[in-house]
């Protein structure tokens, strides 16, 4: 774990998947087509925690939904690269726009069209029930399944690791 911490330390963007990674991976359809999914509140807190530390956030998802960009809008994530079948562009796209290095980049998926993306940060997350290939190629798994509060465990991992988990909490009970 102390490895971990020391990755996590070092990081300044959080990228996560959408589809099992912040929601639960399943998929509703209205009659009329819409699509529809749900979010854990706990990780979009997470999220808005990260950011007000200072952490950038981003999400690098493979479908595109007028619901995912809701919740990004509403929780204050300005980075969000919806629909994308190239996630390693992606990234590359990120850690350039940000000047940023792959040490300082930590991303959480589930899937294997997140392994692209996995394989190059500094610090790669699979959630609980990530497929088991996608699991052996992250530094650090999460004790929550997507959509079940992962994100919430990702974002207080980093928090924590920067010394400032303890303060965000503190802030809730003045």
């Amino acid at each position: 774990m102390r490895e971990v911490l020391s990755k996590a330390a070092l990081i300044r963007l959080a990228i996560f998947d959408v589809d099992g990674v912040l929601t639960d991976g399943r998929l509703y359809f209205g009659n009329g087509g819409d699509e529809f999914k749900a979010f854990h509140i706990r990780d979009g807190h997470g999220l808005k925690m990260l950011l007000e530390a200072g952490v950038e956030v981003a999400v690098i998802s493979g479908r595109k939904a007028a619901s995912v960009e809701r919740r990004l809008s509403d929780l204050g994530v300005r980075l969000a690269y919806l629909g994308v079948s190239d996630k390693r562009a992606a990234l590359a796209d990120l850690q350039a726009r940000l000047g940023l290095g792959l040490e300082q980049i930590a991303f959480t998926g589930d899937d294997l069209i997140d392994l692209p993306v996995m394989v190059r940060v500094g610090l790669a997350i699979a959630v609980r029930d990530a497929d088991p290939f996608v699991v052996r190629h992250a530094h650090w798994r999460t004790s929550k399944r997507g959509g079940r509060g992962a994100a919430r465990e990702v974002c207080e991992l980093l928090l924590e690791a920067r010394g400032q988990l303890d303060a965000a909490r503190a802030r809730y009970l003045g």
